[in-house]
């Protein structure tokens, strides 16, 4: 029988000793794992982030350089050649606006899918809900979406933007772009540790993913009876949601963000489910 774990070290108090058994139903969690060890989660954040940036010339800049990049590429091909529209905002800013979360959701799901495996001597050595290392690698992005946010706004104040009190709903699609990435993270991180050709398939999917999500179109230019079936794309209903409340865009659809919302719980239900059968395995294979 595989071993999940080692015990958690602590205090033997007399001859009694910690005892960690795999568990055979299909619904033991054990969520609640996840705040007691709330410490470790934000010393493993914390940690990323020091990583990232340690030895770079220019630091945090890097999470601005990569979207004001990409915006400027998309400006130029999108909107100076093709001629594409944007509902009537200047288009650097709607491309930038669409880019933040994406980039997001990108890097995220890049750090989570590969967390277990870079994770793999801390795995092999100590007792932790494992649920920790891809979370913690979902929610380090949030540093560099805080310092990107920042140009947004610049460029908000620069057209004369100025966002409605759709901004309240902001964080409500932070997180739905976070759960997108953590949700998705957590089948690709399971299957990287046993099948390692998972990671390189990761590029070319979050490539594809870009063009099929409303970051360079409007989704205007999507048929109407065709957007039922995009919006199962979640990233549609976050970047129309950004869009909406930093920009004064039109309302999105509620259908749209229903559905879109609620692909993301069962794709994050079913991840959770899948991931704690996996885990089970997670030593043998790292």
């Amino acid at each position: 029988m595989n071993v999940v774990a080692a015990a958690k070290p602590g205090p033997i108090i007399g001859n009694s000793v910690l005892r960690i058994e795999r568990s055979h139903s299909w619904l033991s969690l054990k969520l609640g794992e996840l705040w007691e060890h709330r410490e470790l989660l934000y010393f493993l954040i914390w940690r990323d982030v020091k990583v990232r940036y340690k030895q770079t010339v220019i630091g945090a800049a890097w999470a601005v350089l990569q979207p004001l990049m990409s915006m400027i590429v998309f400006t130029v091909v999108f909107s100076v050649f093709a001629k594409m529209p944007s509902d009537g905002l200047p288009y650097p800013i709607f491309a930038y606006c669409a880019l933040l979360p994406w980039s997001l959701f990108a890097s995220a799901l890049t750090r989570t899918s590969g967390s277990i495996v870079g994770q793999a001597g801390l795995i092999s050595k100590v007792y932790f809900p494992r649920l920790i290392v891809p979370l913690s690698a979902t929610l380090s992005g949030i540093v560099d979406f805080a310092i990107a946010f920042v140009l947004l706004l610049v460029m908000m104040a620069w057209y004369g933007v100025f966002p409605t009190w759709g901004v309240l709903l902001l964080p409500i699609f932070l997180l739905l772009a976070l759960t997108t990435a953590f949700a998705i993270g957590l089948w690709f991180s399971a299957l990287n540790v046993r099948y390692r050709d998972v990671g390189y398939t990761i590029p070319f999917i979050t490539q594809f993913w870009m063009f099929a999500s409303p970051i360079v179109y409007p989704i205007s230019l999507v048929p109407e009876k065709w957007r039922l079936l995009y919006s199962l794309n979640p990233l549609v209903g976050v970047i129309e949601g950004f869009r909406w409340a930093l920009l004064g865009k039109q309302s999105p659809d509620s259908v749209i963000i229903g559905v879109s919302s609620g692909v993301v719980v069962l794709l994050l239900f079913g991840g959770i489910i899948y991931f704690k059968r996996m885990e089970r395995t997670f030593v043998d294979d790292v």
